[in-house]
Protein backbone atom coordinates (compact mmCIF):
# COMPACT_ATOMS: atom_id res chain seq x y z
CA UNK A 1 0.00 0.00 0.00
CA UNK A 2 1.21 3.70 -0.79
CA UNK A 3 0.26 6.18 1.62
CA UNK A 4 0.97 9.88 0.37
CA UNK A 5 1.13 12.23 3.72
CA UNK A 6 -0.22 15.62 4.37
CA UNK A 7 2.42 18.79 4.76
CA UNK A 8 1.92 18.07 8.59
CA UNK A 9 3.23 14.28 8.19
CA UNK A 10 6.09 15.39 5.86
CA UNK A 11 7.21 18.12 8.63
CA UNK A 12 7.14 15.55 11.11
CA UNK A 13 9.60 13.58 8.93
CA UNK A 14 11.39 16.86 8.59
CA UNK A 15 12.44 16.87 12.03
CA UNK A 16 13.04 12.80 12.12
CA UNK A 17 15.32 13.46 8.80
CA UNK A 18 17.38 16.41 10.75
CA UNK A 19 18.13 13.98 13.37
CA UNK A 20 19.76 11.38 10.75
CA UNK A 21 21.46 14.18 9.17
CA UNK A 22 23.18 15.44 12.19
CA UNK A 23 24.15 12.50 13.02
CA UNK A 24 25.81 11.17 10.31
CA UNK A 25 27.37 14.32 10.21
CA UNK A 26 28.81 13.52 13.40
CA UNK A 27 29.74 10.29 12.59
CA UNK A 28 31.75 11.55 9.27
CA UNK A 29 33.98 14.09 11.79
CA UNK A 30 34.88 11.27 14.13
CA UNK A 31 35.47 8.61 11.54
CA UNK A 32 39.64 8.92 11.65
CA UNK A 33 42.43 6.46 11.21
CA UNK A 34 42.36 4.68 14.21
CA UNK A 35 38.64 4.75 15.34
CA UNK A 36 36.86 1.59 15.66
CA UNK A 37 33.76 0.95 14.00
CA UNK A 38 32.42 -0.42 17.36
CA UNK A 39 32.89 3.44 18.53
CA UNK A 40 30.70 4.65 15.52
CA UNK A 41 28.10 2.71 16.58
CA UNK A 42 28.09 3.09 20.00
CA UNK A 43 28.46 7.04 19.23
CA UNK A 44 24.62 6.66 17.54
CA UNK A 45 23.41 4.45 19.64
CA UNK A 46 24.38 7.14 22.34
CA UNK A 47 22.46 10.15 20.45
CA UNK A 48 19.93 7.98 19.52
CA UNK A 49 18.72 7.11 23.54
CA UNK A 50 19.20 11.00 24.24
CA UNK A 51 16.60 12.11 21.27
CA UNK A 52 14.22 9.52 22.62
CA UNK A 53 14.27 8.36 18.87
CA UNK A 54 14.07 4.58 17.92
CA UNK A 55 16.26 2.62 16.05
CA UNK A 56 14.53 1.05 12.23
CA UNK A 57 17.68 -0.99 12.28
CA UNK A 58 17.43 -2.72 15.78
CA UNK A 59 15.99 -6.16 15.55
CA UNK A 60 14.88 -5.64 11.92
CA UNK A 61 15.06 -9.31 10.24
CA UNK A 62 13.94 -8.88 6.67
CA UNK A 63 14.12 -11.89 3.77
CA UNK A 64 17.50 -11.14 2.97
CA UNK A 65 19.04 -11.05 6.27
CA UNK A 66 20.78 -13.73 8.90
CA UNK A 67 18.35 -13.13 12.02
CA UNK A 68 17.96 -10.04 13.59
CA UNK A 69 20.09 -7.27 12.82
CA UNK A 70 21.27 -5.79 16.52
CA UNK A 71 23.27 -2.59 15.28
CA UNK A 72 21.85 0.95 14.99
CA UNK A 73 23.88 1.88 12.03
CA UNK A 74 25.42 0.09 8.78
CA UNK A 75 28.97 0.80 8.86
CA UNK A 76 30.29 -0.76 5.24
CA UNK A 77 34.34 -0.73 4.74
CA UNK A 78 35.78 -0.35 0.71
CA UNK A 79 34.26 -3.33 -1.01
CA UNK A 80 31.58 -3.56 1.27
CA UNK A 81 28.45 -1.37 0.50
CA UNK A 82 25.31 -2.46 2.23
CA UNK A 83 24.19 -3.42 5.64
CA UNK A 84 27.63 -3.69 6.88
CA UNK A 85 27.35 -4.95 10.55
CA UNK A 86 29.42 -3.38 12.54
CA UNK A 87 32.33 -5.08 14.24
CA UNK A 88 35.45 -4.39 15.70
CA UNK A 89 37.70 -2.75 13.21
CA UNK A 90 40.13 -0.04 13.35
CA UNK A 91 39.87 2.35 10.06
CA UNK A 92 43.39 2.51 8.70
CA UNK A 93 44.19 5.28 6.37
CA UNK A 94 42.30 5.47 2.95
CA UNK A 95 39.50 3.38 3.85
CA UNK A 96 36.24 4.15 2.20
CA UNK A 97 33.13 4.25 4.77
CA UNK A 98 29.69 3.96 4.02
CA UNK A 99 27.21 5.30 7.00
CA UNK A 100 23.67 4.45 6.47
CA UNK A 101 21.02 5.08 9.38
CA UNK A 102 17.49 5.05 9.57
CA UNK A 103 15.54 6.31 12.59
CA UNK A 104 11.63 6.89 13.50
CA UNK A 105 10.35 9.64 16.20
CA UNK A 106 6.84 10.01 17.08
CA UNK A 107 6.14 7.24 14.24
CA UNK A 108 7.76 8.54 11.48
CA UNK A 109 10.96 7.60 9.93
CA UNK A 110 13.99 8.72 8.15
CA UNK A 111 16.55 6.78 6.12
CA UNK A 112 20.02 8.57 4.91
CA UNK A 113 23.60 7.08 3.84
CA UNK A 114 27.02 8.81 3.61
CA UNK A 115 30.29 7.45 2.06
CA UNK A 116 33.77 9.53 2.94
CA UNK A 117 37.35 8.93 2.89
CA UNK A 118 39.25 8.14 6.08
CA UNK A 119 42.61 9.61 6.02
CA UNK A 120 44.36 10.07 2.62
CA UNK A 121 42.12 10.03 -0.25
CA UNK A 122 42.58 8.41 -3.52
CA UNK A 123 41.24 10.16 -6.27
CA UNK A 124 39.38 7.18 -7.70
CA UNK A 125 37.79 6.79 -4.25
CA UNK A 126 36.73 10.40 -4.37
CA UNK A 127 35.17 10.04 -7.88
CA UNK A 128 33.44 7.38 -6.63
CA UNK A 129 31.74 9.20 -4.18
CA UNK A 130 31.40 12.10 -6.16
CA UNK A 131 29.31 9.85 -8.79
CA UNK A 132 26.85 8.72 -5.71
CA UNK A 133 26.15 11.88 -5.05
CA UNK A 134 25.73 13.54 -8.58
CA UNK A 135 23.36 10.77 -8.95
CA UNK A 136 21.48 11.63 -5.68
CA UNK A 137 21.48 15.01 -6.71
CA UNK A 138 20.10 14.14 -10.36
CA UNK A 139 17.25 12.28 -9.01
CA UNK A 140 15.69 14.39 -6.72
CA UNK A 141 15.73 16.97 -9.29
CA UNK A 142 13.42 15.47 -11.54
CA UNK A 143 11.69 14.13 -8.31
CA UNK A 144 8.84 16.34 -9.53
CA UNK A 145 4.68 16.06 -9.36
CA UNK A 146 3.40 14.42 -12.45
CA UNK A 147 6.73 12.84 -13.08
CA UNK A 148 7.13 9.12 -13.34
CA UNK A 149 9.15 6.83 -10.84
CA UNK A 150 11.36 6.04 -14.12
CA UNK A 151 12.32 9.11 -14.18
CA UNK A 152 13.97 8.79 -10.97
CA UNK A 153 15.83 5.43 -12.23
CA UNK A 154 16.50 6.82 -15.51
CA UNK A 155 18.73 9.94 -13.89
CA UNK A 156 20.78 7.57 -11.60
CA UNK A 157 21.18 5.43 -14.63
CA UNK A 158 22.22 7.97 -16.89
CA UNK A 159 25.20 9.25 -14.38
CA UNK A 160 26.26 5.76 -13.68
CA UNK A 161 26.89 5.15 -17.35
CA UNK A 162 28.60 9.00 -17.64
CA UNK A 163 31.32 7.64 -15.01
CA UNK A 164 31.10 4.42 -16.42
CA UNK A 165 30.30 2.34 -13.39
CA UNK A 166 27.83 -0.55 -13.66
CA UNK A 167 24.42 -0.74 -11.74
CA UNK A 168 23.49 -3.32 -9.59
CA UNK A 169 19.01 -3.35 -9.42
CA UNK A 170 18.54 -5.88 -6.96
CA UNK A 171 19.03 -3.31 -3.83
CA UNK A 172 17.71 0.59 -4.45
CA UNK A 173 15.39 3.01 -3.39
CA UNK A 174 12.46 2.54 -1.39
CA UNK A 175 9.22 3.88 -0.11
CA UNK A 176 9.64 5.34 3.79
CA UNK A 177 7.29 7.27 6.21
CA UNK A 178 5.68 5.37 9.22
CA UNK A 179 8.08 2.40 8.77
CA UNK A 180 11.61 1.93 7.18
CA UNK A 181 10.44 0.23 4.32
CA UNK A 182 7.40 0.82 2.30
CA UNK A 183 6.18 0.41 -1.29
CA UNK A 184 7.75 1.54 -3.93
CA UNK A 185 11.29 -0.05 -4.98
CA UNK A 186 13.24 2.54 -6.98
CA UNK A 187 15.80 0.67 -9.08
CA UNK A 188 18.77 2.34 -9.93
CA UNK A 189 18.27 2.24 -13.30
CA UNK A 190 15.13 2.52 -14.93
CA UNK A 191 13.36 3.72 -18.23
CA UNK A 192 11.97 7.31 -18.25
CA UNK A 193 8.76 8.03 -18.70
CA UNK A 194 7.27 4.62 -17.07
CA UNK A 195 6.10 3.99 -13.59
CA UNK A 196 4.12 4.95 -10.53
CA UNK A 197 3.09 8.86 -11.39
CA UNK A 198 4.83 11.30 -8.69
CA UNK A 199 2.02 12.59 -6.38
CA UNK A 200 2.39 15.07 -3.59
CA UNK A 201 2.99 13.33 -0.33
CA UNK A 202 4.79 10.72 -1.97
CA UNK A 203 7.98 9.94 0.46
CA UNK A 204 10.82 7.63 -0.74
CA UNK A 205 14.26 7.18 -0.06
CA UNK A 206 16.51 7.28 -3.05
CA UNK A 207 19.54 5.62 -2.61
CA UNK A 208 22.11 5.26 -5.78
CA UNK A 209 25.22 2.44 -5.11
CA UNK A 210 28.06 1.72 -7.17
CA UNK A 211 30.85 -0.54 -7.03
CA UNK A 212 33.69 0.38 -9.29
CA UNK A 213 34.22 -2.33 -11.40
CA UNK A 214 31.07 -4.62 -11.08
CA UNK A 215 27.39 -5.14 -10.74
CA UNK A 216 27.47 -8.43 -8.57
CA UNK A 217 27.30 -8.74 -5.08
CA UNK A 218 28.44 -11.43 -2.57
CA UNK A 219 27.24 -11.68 1.13
CA UNK A 220 29.31 -11.94 4.16
CA UNK A 221 29.22 -15.02 6.24
CA UNK A 222 27.39 -12.70 8.74
CA UNK A 223 24.61 -12.65 6.60
CA UNK A 224 24.53 -9.12 6.32
CA UNK A 225 27.22 -6.98 4.75
CA UNK A 226 27.47 -6.88 1.22
CA UNK A 227 30.10 -6.64 -0.80
CA UNK A 228 31.34 -6.00 -4.25
CA UNK A 229 31.77 -9.36 -6.10
CA UNK A 230 35.16 -8.45 -7.42
CA UNK A 231 36.87 -7.01 -4.48
CA UNK A 232 36.40 -3.30 -6.04
CA UNK A 233 35.53 -0.46 -4.10
CA UNK A 234 31.84 1.18 -3.32
CA UNK A 235 30.39 3.90 -2.64
CA UNK A 236 26.61 4.96 -1.25
CA UNK A 237 24.87 8.07 -1.05
CA UNK A 238 21.22 8.12 0.11
CA UNK A 239 17.96 11.30 1.34
CA UNK A 240 14.70 10.46 2.34
CA UNK A 241 12.99 12.62 -0.38
CA UNK A 242 9.28 14.24 -0.08
CA UNK A 243 7.28 15.23 -3.35
CA UNK A 244 5.36 18.33 -2.19
CA UNK A 245 3.03 20.64 -4.77
CA UNK A 246 6.21 23.23 -5.27
CA UNK A 247 8.55 20.10 -5.94
CA UNK A 248 11.12 17.75 -3.99
CA UNK A 249 11.78 18.07 -0.26
CA UNK A 250 14.79 16.79 1.20
CA UNK A 251 14.26 15.56 4.98
CA UNK A 252 17.67 14.40 5.79
CA UNK A 253 20.43 17.33 4.86
CA UNK A 254 23.56 17.36 6.55
CA UNK A 255 24.74 19.98 8.14
CA UNK A 256 27.81 21.15 6.29
CA UNK A 257 30.39 19.98 8.91
CA UNK A 258 32.32 17.89 7.10
CA UNK A 259 35.07 17.81 4.37
CA UNK A 260 33.41 18.12 0.78
CA UNK A 261 35.40 16.32 -1.89
CA UNK A 262 37.09 19.21 -3.45
CA UNK A 263 38.68 19.95 -0.57
CA UNK A 264 39.71 16.09 0.09
CA UNK A 265 40.83 16.16 -3.53
CA UNK A 266 43.17 19.33 -2.66
CA UNK A 267 44.57 17.96 0.90
CA UNK A 268 45.09 14.80 -1.27
CA UNK A 269 47.06 16.52 -4.04
CA UNK A 270 49.65 18.92 -1.53
CA UNK A 271 50.02 15.83 1.22
CA UNK A 272 47.99 17.97 3.78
Amino acid sequence: MIEHKSPEDIERMHVTGQFVGQVLAELGDLAAVGVNLLDLEHHARRRIKERGAESCYWDYEPSFGKGPFRNVVCLSVNDAVLHGLPHSYKLRDGDLLTMDMAVGIDGWAADSAHSVIVGTPAEEDLRLIEATEVALEAAIKVAQPGNKLGDISAAIGAVAAEYGYPVNLEFGGHGIGRTMHEDLHIPNDGRAGRGWKLRPGLTIAIEPWFAAGTNKIVFDPDGWTIRSADGSRTAHSEHTVAITETGPLVLTRRPQRNKGLEDQRESSATGR
